[in-house]
């Protein structure tokens, strides 16, 4: 396969997309990409009527841009399932030990995620503006900013590992390789932050097929080099530990070729820039605060599901891995939100940018209501593949019909979530987190009073949290304050 066929936009070779006519609010840019180099057509008369967005041509963008990006993502969790089959073989503390490191590992990379959010929406908004010097410029202050951030979190993990497990509590057989995966771990964090912001580079410029093809390739490193420390080396959990490293390194690597060529064919500075970096900050501050928020939801919940038994707790996890499977491809439509809204508001389209939103409605709506059905219908299929024990089957039919039925308000969550992230509007979602907190605290709180269960906590709680953020979220795209064009 030829590389154009792997990666049609890649950094290195990408030449810039610009309208085929002048952009504004009334007149949309070209769906199409053009060379920067090509010649504007002559713009139409100011009496012409707006084109009327094309909904095949939306169509063709989200696809392009969410089916690559499902795939990536669905890629992640592969890295800590490998982990774990292996290394559950070396024995039961040595799993424990793993799965107490590899949560906090995990957490770690799920708060850092404002580094791709934030350097997506701002790459694609400057490329939108016709700009590609000055996007990968904004990326790459995007990854410096994910470098440092990275090498500070790997001394604190490197000091404070022993800290960190005492503190959650590993038992004194499973401490020990808690405390070694976590430092090894922690040599890699650098990394995995780097390809956070390198990945938004990327969604920025359009081009989520990238992302993909260095996830495979990341994954097929990590099992090749976790089989061969584990087991043919004979290093143990801390073979493990190493394998990840190296493979989350030699993504990072990828990443950074590819953005340097790229940087360099612009003329783009590749020296860190201390105002572009603390801007870069900024930008991501108010999404970290949104991602704290919503851990802190999911913490509370856990923490309910574990007081009202092993029977619900059991219930609970295998329902959030559910729901958290179907995340991955209402995600991957939230990555296309960001990514078309904000090129889109670069251009300064802000017809196109509510077009393709209305769009991207539809898509999401639609699928979360295939997902509902799928959950339902199939319950009998694949409940048995999770647990034997009655009395989780039975709860765990009656929990899922409430992940089902949320499923299309999820799907507009994830869709609204990605279009005001695209916009730059991280400050509303920091902003309206409190309020959903808030509600999601009295439902949650009001359960447990009464005496609820499971599933009146997915019911009612989570029902709430999703229905709060479903009206916090339409009622600002709703208006107008969103639409900010241009380069911001």
């Amino acid at each position: 396969m030829t590389r154009t066929a792997l990666c049609p936009l890649p950094v290195d070779d990408y030449r810039g997309r610009v309208p085929s006519t002048p952009s504004s609010p009334t007149n949309p840019p070209a769906t199409d990409p053009q060379p920067l180099d090509a010649q504007p057509l002559d713009p139409p008369p100011a009496t012409a009527p707006a084109p009327t967005p094309r909904p095949r041509a939306h169509d063709r963008d989200i696809l392009r841009l969410a089916v690559p990006a499902f795939f990536a993502l669905v890629a992640e969790p592969l890295f800590v399932l490998v982990d774990s089959a292996i290394v559950g073989r070396l024995g039961t503390p040595q799993l424990a030990g793993l799965g107490v490191a590899g949560a906090m590992l995990t957490t770690l990379v799920n708060l850092c995620v404002f580094l791709a959010y934030a350097t997506t929406a701002a790459v694609a908004r400057l490329l939108g503006a016709g700009d590609p010097r000055a996007a990968i410029r904004q990326g790459l202050d995007g990854v410096w900013l994910a470098a440092l951030l990275g090498l500070a979190l790997t001394v604190v993990g490197l000091v404070t590992a022993p800290w960190i497990v005492a503190a959650f509590g590993a038992s004194d057989s499973a401490g020990p390789y808690a405390v070694t995966y976590l430092r090894i771990g922690s040599l890699g964090v650098p990394a995995m932050l780097i390809v956070l912001a390198a990945t938004g580079v990327l969604r920025g410029l359009q081009d989520t097929r990238t992302p993909l093809l260095v996830a495979v390739l990341g994954f097929s490193a990590n099992l090749l080099l976790n089989l061969g420390f584990v087991y043919g080396l004979h290093w143990g959990i801390a073979g493990s530990a190493w394998g990840t490293v190296i493979a989350q390194t030699g993504m990072a690597a990828v990443y950074l070729v590819t953005v340097v060529r790229g940087a360099r064919r612009h003329g783009a500075s590749l020296r860190p820039d201390l105002a572009g970096i603390r801007a870069s900050a900024g930008a991501g501050a108010p999404l970290f605060v949104r991602t704290v928020s919503l851990r802190a939801i999911l913490i509370g919940a856990t923490v309910a599901a574990t007081r009202m038994g092993d029977t619900s707790i059991a219930t609970h996890q295998v329902a959030w891995q559910v729901w958290t499977f179907l995340a991955f491809a209402l995600d991957a439509l939230a990555i296309a939100a960001q990514a078309i809204v904000g090129r889109a508001l670069g251009a300064g389209d802000a017809t196109g940018a509510r077009a393709a939103t209305r769009r991207m409605l539809v898509w999401g709506v639609w699928t979360g209501a295939l997902f509902a059905i799928v959950v339902v219908a199939a319950r009998p299929l694949y409940i048995p593949l999770f647990t034997a024990d009655p009395a989780v089957r039975h709860l765990l039919a009656g929990t899922l019909l409430a992940v089902a039925v949320l499923q299309p308000v999820a799907a507009a969550v994830f869709v609204l979530d990605g279009v005001l992230i695209g916009a730059g509007d991280g400050r509303y979602l920091a902003l309206t987190m409190p309020l959903v907190l808030a509600a999601f605290g009295a439902a949650l709180g009001t359960v447990l009073a009464l005496g609820g269960g499971l599933i009146a906590m997915w019911w009612w709680a989570i029902g709430t949290f999703m229905l709060a953020r479903v009206i916090l979220l339409g009622h600002r795209v709703r208006a107008d304050a969103w639409l900010v064009t241009g380069r911001r």
